[in-house]
């Protein structure tokens, strides 16, 4: 009896540290170490700042094209802009949580609540912008269920989230962090392939 008495809180913590490298909401498919995952996990989601640059591509039903992508990331605050995409010229994505503003050349200024609305009233595109701030880093969103395949490395390789197919194509090394190089995306009558030439990702504290 003492022996078990000595075991069984050991035997515990080791199944809750078993556990502990997925999400509540997170099932992972196939192989993967759970450690590694959780270990690069954590790292990757103190980033709250970053300043990327790169390429974008986007087939939709009705146009295709591709483009060049700016995003700079301050905490709550984002600036993303796009050029050239579908012929539709310069367009710049800001704001926090609670407003939102859209500026398209030759069209003007929008304004809402949510990125998601605004995205869709003015472009056409269901783009779950929100979950971008999380799938950029090579993590599934917090907020819904997500099924996930790890690489060789337990870096996030395809993320199945909200209807959409996240494939990690390709990662990098920016200042001691593993992160996506290049991302394809799949959902909703779109396809995107961002291809990144430059991260400069940041610890910017609270």
């Amino acid at each position: 009896m003492p022996l078990m008495r000595y075991l069984l809180p050991a035997l515990l913590s080791a199944l809750l540290a078993g556990c502990a490298g997925l999400g509540p909401r997170e099932s992972l498919e196939g192989a993967g170490n759970t450690a590694d995952w959780r270990s690069h996990k954590a790292q990757v989601s103190a980033i709250d700042g970053w300043q990327i640059s790169g390429k974008i591509g986007i087939r939709a039903p009705q146009d295709s094209g591709s483009g060049t992508l700016f995003w700079l990331q301050r905490q709550d605050y984002f600036d993303i802009r796009l050029s050239g995409p579908l012929g539709r010229g310069a367009t710049r994505l800001t704001g926090r949580p609670d407003a939102v503003s859209l500026e398209v050349a030759g069209q003007g200024r929008f304004e809402a609540d949510s990125p998601e609305a605004l995205v869709e009233q003015q472009l056409g595109w269901q783009l779950p912008v929100s979950h971008l701030l999380w799938w950029i880093r090579g993590l599934p969103a917090p907020d819904s269920r997500s099924r996930l395949s790890l690489d060789a490395d337990s870096h996030l390789a395809r993320l199945q989230q909200d209807g959409w197919q996240v494939d990690y194509l390709a990662y990098r090394d920016d200042n001691g962090y593993a992160l996506p190089e290049r991302i394809r995306l799949e959902g909703h009558d779109l396809r995107i392939t961002l291809v990144i030439k430059d991260w400069q990702p940041r610890q910017l504290g609270r």
